[in-house]
């Protein structure tokens, strides 16, 4: 018995599946790979359930504060509260700067695009003498 080399991508044999691969590989690669579209959607999720666990968890408290039911509301707030503070250190410190370097990138990149005699002239300093 031959051992064959598992492979890192799936083979599709699936004549269909492989069709309709081919024929949506070019969206696929341009929404999902290209753009932040994962980052943005997984942020989203993260602080849709991370609001709903910590208000969840907060009601849950106020009515059953002891017992094994208030150590899960607990745990519930605070899991809650990890996660959509966790998503709102992510925005102010991956996000915001990314996209604050993309388009300082995209007119630093226009710029350069422009013909020498179209780039405007400023006044140049002259030195001070003193």
């Amino acid at each position: 018995m031959s051992k064959q080399p598992k492979s890192s991508s799936p083979r599709l044999t699936d004549e269909p599946m492989r069709a309709w691969m081919e024929q949506h590989l070019p969206e696929l690669r341009q929404k999902y790979l290209s753009g932040q579209r994962l980052l943005y959607q997984s942020l989203g999720l993260g602080v849709v359930v991370g609001l709903a666990a910590h208000i969840g968890g907060y009601v849950l408290m106020a009515s059953a504060p002891r017992g094994l039911l208030g150590l899960v509301a607990d745990l519930l707030k605070s899991l809650g509260l990890s996660l959509w503070t966790g998503v709102v250190v992510v925005l102010f410190v991956q996000v915001i700067p990314d996209a604050k370097r993309r388009q300082i990138s995209r007119f630093l990149d226009g710029f350069d695009a422009l013909p020498p005699e179209k780039i405007p002239q400023g006044e140049q300093a002259e030195p001070k003498q003193g």
